[in-house]
């Protein structure tokens, strides 16, 4: 098994439609014993305090301009419609806030609102600071997805995905019949949202899955103080979530600190044992330790867990196609495309090998996913440029044949 850093869920899941699903009631959150920050784990000497320190309020806080358009820009569709469902075709009808999704980095609800775009746990995060301020009921979920890996800067990230539900608020409930007790904002295609499976989590989970992202991002971005505060606040605002903990010792490892990095992947795995993103990153601390027997038995034990790590089939096409072996790189990248079909990396390069197999009209199908798939508007004009230069050595080649005839 290849050695390699592994993030825990970044809340960011593909999302390109969005869906409102009716249940019949809002779901409680189950008692648990609220969990304790490690404060053992934290070493802030080694990090520089940030100029502007993290403020959790600001998550869900509404600016002058959100506030605006609730009290003037929809106010009268808020008065017809009821609130809630006045506020969601407000904001997610294309004829109205065009919201658009972009994973570029998390965005709190006040920068979403003034982009109009957003990865989910940012779409999340503004609807839901829109929807408390017009005092309507609300809960929050974990969705269990297919996992959804993406890798950047020799960081592989594990995706996850979050939704909302709003009730009416209550002078509303009796308005009309026939409407819902609840609806459901989710941002998944219709296809993957069957059999959907999910648990209510607190909002200071939501908070600290949105900590975890600006950390997970800054780190990716190689800015080590940022990355080491974000990560260190969302373990203060949610310390059962343990990706925080595994971005924390990623931080450490990063930082050279790999005597640091391992005492928060032995607190993760003393939750969840079988947790394969702790077991992946304690492999390369171990290492790192020269504790070397031990890493290669956690090596082995790892492997039965994730015999085909994430990336394993791209990166042999990829070998695949520096050797000009188009069909072998072509079937690798098949494989990858079979268990994380919504990568547009994926597509992009099936589509290469493809190309240099003489089959147009299949890398023009994929160019077209790759395009589909794309996370951010950078990535979109890219893949759209090259699915453009395609149809164009099409159109080239059939005036060839015309003539020819």
């Amino acid at each position: 098994m290849t050695p390699r850093s592994v993030l825990f869920p970044v809340w960011q899941r593909l999302c390109q439609c969005l869906f409102f699903v009716a249940s019949l009631s809002l779901l409680g959150c189950a008692s648990a014993p609220p969990a304790r920050v490690q404060p053992q784990l934290f070493h802030d000497a080694l990090f520089k305090p940030l100029a502007e320190p993290i403020q959790p309020e600001q998550v869900f806080a509404l600016s002058p301009a959100m506030r605006r358009y609730l009290d003037e820009d929809i106010a009268a569709q808020l008065r017809s419609k009821g609130s809630r469902q006045g506020l969601l075709d407000a904001l997610y009808l294309k004829s109205e806030l065009m919201l658009e999704y972009d994973s570029s980095y998390t965005r709190n609800a006040a920068e979403a609102f003034e982009a109009k775009r957003g990865n989910c746990l940012s779409l999340v995060i503004m609807t839901a600071a829109l929807a408390k301020q017009l005092d309507l009921p609300l809960s929050y979920h974990s969705v269990f997805v297919d996992e959804f890996w993406t890798r950047s800067e020799g960081i592989f990230v594990l995706s996850g995905h979050v939704n909302l539900s709003l009730g009416k608020r209550l002078g509303e409930q009796h308005r009309s019949h026939g409407d819902a007790d609840l609806l459901t904002v989710d941002f998944l295609p219709a296809e993957q949202r069957r059999f959907q499976r999910t648990r209510v989590i607190d909002e200071n989970t939501i908070v600290a899955m949105y900590m975890n992202n600006r950390a997970a991002e800054a780190l990716i971005a190689n800015q080590m103080d940022e990355a080491y505060w974000w990560a260190r606040e969302a373990m203060v605002q949610d310390p059962k979530l343990m990706a925080a903990y595994n971005t924390l010792s990623v931080i450490y490892r990063r930082a050279g600190q790999s005597a640091l990095a391992e005492a928060p992947l032995r607190y993760v795995l003393a939750q969840e044992p079988g947790n394969a993103q702790a077991m992946s990153n304690l492999v390369l601390v171990l290492n790192d330790l020269g504790k070397v027997q031990e890493s290669e038995a956690l090596a082995l034990q790892l492997k039965t867990l994730q015999p085909y790590p994430p990336y394993r089939y791209f990166d042999l096409g990829v070998l695949a196609m520096h050797g000009a072996d188009f069909k072998a790189a072509r079937d690798y990248f098949d494989k990858e495309i079979a268990r994380s079909a919504f990568v547009a990396e994926f597509h992009f390069w099936a589509a290469l090998a493809s190309y240099g197999l003489g089959d147009l009209a299949l890398a023009r199908q994929q160019l077209g996913q790759a395009v589909a798939n794309s996370n951010t508007p950078k990535d979109k004009a890219s893949y759209t440029a090259k699915l453009e230069w395609l149809n164009t050595q099409r159109q080239s080649a059939e005036q060839r044949t015309r003539i020819l005839r």
